[in-house]
């Protein structure tokens, strides 16, 4: 190895949990949120790794052609500085002993034709970097990369009339469709929203930290009647490791889905 040559990040160490559900994607503990397979592969379609690029963990699960999971749902804590070449190493960390035969991940940011274009609660790195081809280099196999809250309504919506995806975590995902296509990159997050707050800025997990959950209960609500008023969607989905933290009754038209459907999306990401 050349003097110049920088040492590569270790790897972190994966384990998997008992309790996968409504766990809250901004804990920031060891390896979590695994779940364990019951089903066989599907032999009439091909294989996927589907991965979940988080502000606070990264997420990968094998599932057949139907959906089913061939392996344990893991997670690792999102590294700090999370650089390209640091959460690659986290990746490489995770890929499964189970073969596969595509790769499918969701990115909190902009994505153009598999290039990472921004990513606020990563690392400035990720301007135009080459997810896709990347993920090609590591695995072996074909890949395809998207926003992660338009990955997660790819596997949750009903395809017919305007469906938004709200996902709430580090910060505030969003994704927007109309008769079941996708409008990309809409970033809604970091739109101005009120008081010179971004919506981001309202209800972003910096925010519930600061106001408290109850303020944020409130905040949230606020936005998904400005939501609603702004683009009138038959139905608002609403995911993310804090929608587990809102209390009381949704709105009428707003359905709370589980973050698996995250990982479920990237099937059809390849449709």
């Amino acid at each position: 190895m050349g003097k110049n040559a920088k040492k590569k990040p270790a790897a972190p160490e994966t384990q998997p949990d008992k309790q996968p559900e409504h766990r809250d994607d901004t804990d920031e503990g060891p390896a979590v949120l695994a779940t364990k397979a019951t089903a066989k592969a599907d032999s009439d379609g091909p294989i996927t790794l589907a991965i979940d690029i988080g502000g606070t963990g990264i997420k990968a699960m094998v599932i057949d052609a139907k959906g089913n999971p061939l392996g344990e749902r893991l997670r690792v804590p999102t590294p700090r500085p999370a650089t390209p070449q640091a959460i690659l190493a986290c990746i490489k960390g995770l890929l499964p002993k189970i073969p596969f035969d595509r790769v499918s991940v969701g990115f909190p940011g902009v994505v153009v034709n598999g290039v990472t274009k921004t990513a606020p609660n990563l690392h400035k790195q990720w301007a135009d970097f080459s997810l896709q081809q990347a993920l090609t280099d590591l695995t072996g196999r074909p890949s395809r990369a998207l926003n992660d809250a338009g990955v997660q309504g790819l596997g949750v919506i009903s395809s017919a009339g305007t469906e938004l995806v709200l996902t709430l975590g580090t910060g505030m995902g969003f994704a927007l469709y109309v008769g079941g296509r996708y409008v990309p990159n809409v970033e809604m997050a970091h739109h101005p929203f009120r008081k010179g707050f971004t919506y981001e800025d309202y209800i972003g997990n910096a925010a519930r930290l600061k106001v408290g959950n109850r303020k944020w209960n409130t905040r949230v609500l606020r936005v998904i009647e400005q939501l609603q008023k702004t683009f009138n969607p038959d139905v608002i989905y609403l995911g993310g490791g804090n929608s587990a933290r809102l209390r009381g009754e949704l709105p009428v038209g707003v359905r709370r889905v589980d973050n698996v459907a995250g990982l479920l999306g990237g099937i059809a990401l390849w449709r």
